[in-house]
């Protein structure tokens, strides 16, 4: 079976390793017992991130060919990044099995909030 990395998202999708623990995320969020028990929210750690929401690429021009542009569209990327722990809507969710493996495909809209450990880009950003 190939590995996760022949993977790709698509879009503005995640792929999300659901947590085991419902009640408290690893990432030391605590879920209400209201909340997990309607489950529609859940967590999970991100492992793949869609290349962004595509947009059209202003620089783009069929007519001029020269320009080197080549393509229609540009992406915005995603605020989620690989390593995240993500808190979202568990009913926006699509379950898929990967060798083996439960994942969930969450669009980024239904990503309520996430918890990253500190990046080095992140430096400056409060």
């Amino acid at each position: 079976m190939p590995s996760l990395d022949a993977v790709h998202v698509v879009g503005d999708r995640v792929l999300v390793r659901p947590s085991d623990d419902a009640d408290r995320s690893s990432g030391g969020l605590y879920l209400p017992a209201g909340v997990t028990s309607k489950e529609t929210v859940q967590t999970g750690r991100v492992v793949r991130v869609g290349p962004g929401h595509a947009v059209p690429n202003p620089d783009y021009s069929a007519s001029e060919a020269w320009t080197g542009e080549d393509s229609p569209v540009r992406y915005l990327p995603l605020q989620a990044r690989v390593g995240d722990l993500a808190l979202f809507l568990r009913k926006e969710a699509v379950e898929v099995e990967y060798d083996g493996q439960s994942y969930l495909i969450v669009p980024h809209g239904a990503i309520l909030a996430l918890v990253r450990p500190k990046h080095p880009e992140d430096e400056g950003y409060h």
